[in-house]
């Protein structure tokens, strides 16, 4: 039986690196593309670079530097945006969860189940709606659209942290209240510190969809102003719309990296937080 079982577990292993390399694929192809000059990328996709194509750190220095709207300030701005937009999300789905948990009333059940279903509603039935509304609101700029994320992330975010908030249990808070704890110094104090988990993994997740989301940010903001690096990379057409593909790779791989090493990071902590958020309690 042990036999059977060390086998059952080898090829699961076997299987599993097949398919993270297959996974994997996509992202080599775009960083061999990047040191391939442009004609080569089109024609040669699939070839590793040779002493003909490749160019070096050429595409990257050209996407860095090409068209009129400088590219650390699209880094920027999506930096700006994805840090303020997930302390936003954590922060007060966390808060909110806490409070659907605790005080389970009517409600507080209203909340919860109207955060499960704006995790089903589509994107492109209310992006039109949502536009116009960001206007007359003046969302439209890169320190106020955060507001707009924690709209869309509070769904997912809810859902998990209220998952994990019913594990922890309620006589850890009941001792802080004797001890002198109000609301706002328990949460602080004693469930903050116990989320760290959930923290992560919802951050992580979070993390991974705003910095590489293109609709929102394209919908709302001033394109002329502000660029994110999603809406940066559409730009790099040169005369009659053609696209430098070698230095469009170039782009796509330097927004790719923040992302991989966060990931890398905080690997350990996202499976244990999404298990924990989606069957305790």
């Amino acid at each position: 039986m042990g036999e059977k079982r060390s086998f059952g577990n080898k090829m699961l292993t076997v299987v599993f690196v097949i398919i993270s390399v297959i996974y994997m694929i996509p992202i080599f192809e775009v960083l061999m593309n990047s040191f391939k000059a442009n004609s080569f990328v089109n024609t040669d996709t699939f070839a590793l670079p040779n002493a003909e194509s490749f160019v070096g750190w050429d595409n990257y220095i050209k996407g860095m530097t090409f068209g009129n709207y400088p590219f650390l300030k699209s880094v920027f701005f999506s930096l700006f945006i994805t840090v303020v937009s997930t302390v936003l999300i954590l922060l007060c789905t966390s808060m909110a969860a806490w409070y659907i948990v605790r005080v389970n009333d009517t409600l507080a059940k209203i909340m919860y189940y109207l955060c499960l279903f704006s995790m089903i509603v589509p994107f492109q039935m209310v992006m039109f709606t949502l536009s116009s509304t960001a206007d007359k609101l003046k969302l439209n700029t890169p320190y106020t659209i955060p507001i707009i994320y924690l709209g869309f992330g509070a769904g997912l975010a809810v859902f998990m942290f209220t998952g994990f908030i019913k594990s922890i249990p309620l006589e850890v808070e009941e001792a802080a209240a004797i001890d002198g704890c109000g609301p706002i110094a328990t949460y602080f104090r004693v469930v903050l510190p116990m989320l760290k988990s959930i923290m992560i993994s919802v951050g992580v997740l979070e993390v991974m969809w705003i910095w590489n989301d293109y609709l929102l940010p394209y919908l709302v903001l001033d394109r002329t102003e502000y660029m994110t690096i999603p809406i940066h990379v559409q730009y790099l057409k040169g005369s009659y719309g053609t696209v430098d593909l070698g230095a469009t790779m170039a782009v796509i791989m330097i927004s790719i990296i923040p992302v991989i090493i966060v990931y890398l990071f905080c690997q350990k902590y996202i499976i244990k937080g999404v298990a924990a958020g989606a069957v305790k309690g």
